[in-house]
């Protein structure tokens, strides 16, 4: 008896949230291949370090990668420390800035331990692209030139309108591409995931491999995912990629009590775009949650559950059931956190704007955001609403600021001479 289920089984975990899949019938038969010689199949995912934290966004191809590895399936995270340095050009307009080694390396080390957090790291084979690429000497490089064309690479939409809109595009962002597709070439990969952004570099593995005597690996893309502020409109999420400059965003190693009410704080509906591309739990689990939705179920018990998995993921249980506790008696109780971030700022002619003091303590990006929240009564101090955008504290304080109400900060601000 075989130690992988049947295909149709796997598929059903697979397929859900994916957006590409090249070429499925493939996958059937490769997947049908895998129970009949109990041999697992060869899954990959590469991640460039660029940057050393990782939010849920990132996670949404890891927690793929964990289903292959639950299904029996060998999972790759490569390192792409060599294709790092290059600079991937997808979505750039112009060439993306070149990092060090050192740059690379530092991310790398943080990159891969958070990784694991939502990877079996027992059941991970963790590989560099500098393994081969370093060492591909100058024929070896003309020869992987020499498997594709110019006008191939000018299919790409950003190369193609960088192309019209005569700015330049550099050689070694053609060469991108071609050493991504190489890694699959190097680790015989049975299939590539990757966002959907990354449609072309993939499939450029899937069209190298054959012309190196490799057979062509299939490709799986997943969706970029929205912020923790998106919308449904028209039955559809709507909103900006999840980003740290977008401040909408789950960090993998931030505290619980922090990813417990960013959890909370996702849309009614959209959390279900999460259940779908980052839980555990089964499909069947998911279909009987929504059900619970539309039969009146408080979206509020709903989101916890998202909330007290992830935290459990990246945590542990008990930090879940901390951050949930934390949650229900500051949010529910209208209570005052324990730990309120304390500022001191300097007073102008004996006081300081309240617009100015929330810039000044990191509640709002600018003062104008500032005064417009004042405006919209987003605003209490010392537990007392103030909608006057000119208010002003006199020397003092400490004074409880608190903005927002669905996602409410809070700051101490003394006003000194």
């Amino acid at each position: 008896m075989s130690r992988f289920l049947p295909v149709a089984e796997q598929l059903a975990v697979l397929e859900r949230g994916a957006v590409d899949l090249h070429v499925k019938a493939e996958l059937i038969e490769r997947l049908e291949e895998s129970r009949a010689q109990d041999r697992p199949l060869r899954v990959k995912a590469g991640f460039d370090p660029t940057r050393p934290d990782l939010h849920v966004g990132h996670a949404v191809l890891m927690q793929k990668l964990r289903q292959f590895q639950e299904l029996g399936h060998t999972v790759i995270l490569l390192v792409g420390e060599f294709t790092a340095m290059v600079g991937d050009p997808t979505g750039q307009n112009d060439a993306r800035p070149r990092l060090s080694r050192d740059d690379v390396r530092a991310a790398a080390k943080t990159y891969t331990e958070q990784a694991f957090k939502i990877l079996d790291r027992d059941r991970t084979e963790v590989r560099s692209n500098a393994e081969w690429l370093e060492t591909m000497g100058a024929p070896a490089l003309v020869e992987l030139l020499a498997k594709t064309t110019v006008s191939r690479m000018l299919e790409r939409n950003d190369f193609s309108k960088r192309f019209e809109e005569q700015k330049p595009i550099f050689q070694h962002e053609f060469l991108y591409p071609l050493l991504q597709g190489y890694d699959s070439v190097a680790l015989e990969c049975d299939i590539e995931l990757g966002g959907t952004d990354q449609l072309f570099n993939l499939l450029m593995g899937r069209d190298l491999m054959p012309k190196y005597g490799k057979r062509a690996q299939m490709v799986l893309t997943m969706p970029l995912l929205e912020g923790t502020d998106a919308k449904i409109e028209n039955g559809k999420v709507v909103g900006k990629k999840m980003s740290k400059s977008a401040d909408n965003y789950i960090g993998l190693d931030e505290p619980a009590e922090v990813i417990f009410r960013k959890c909370m704080q996702i849309d009614d509906d959209v959390i279900f775009r999460y259940f779908e591309l980052l839980s555990s739990l089964s499909n069947e689990a998911i279909a009987a949650l929504k059900e619970d939705r539309k039969n009146g179920r408080n979206p509020m018990e709903i989101k916890a559950i998202f909330g007290r998995e992830l935290c459990t993921r990246l945590h542990d249980a008990d930090a879940a059931e901390r951050a949930e506790a934390s949650f229900k008696a500051v949010y529910s109780n209208n209570a005052i956190p324990d730990d309120v971030p304390t500022f001191s700022i300097a007073a102008v002619q004996g006081s300081v704007r309240l617009a100015n003091a929330l810039q000044a303590a990191g509640l709002v990006k600018s003062v104008s955001d500032g005064r417009r929240l004042l405006e919209q009564g987003g605003v209490e101090l010392d537990q007392v609403r103030v909608i006057d955008p000119l208010h002003a504290l006199a020397v003092g304080g400490p004074y409880l600021v608190r903005v927002g109400s669905k996602n409410r900060k809070f700051a101490r601000i003394s006003v000194t001479e």
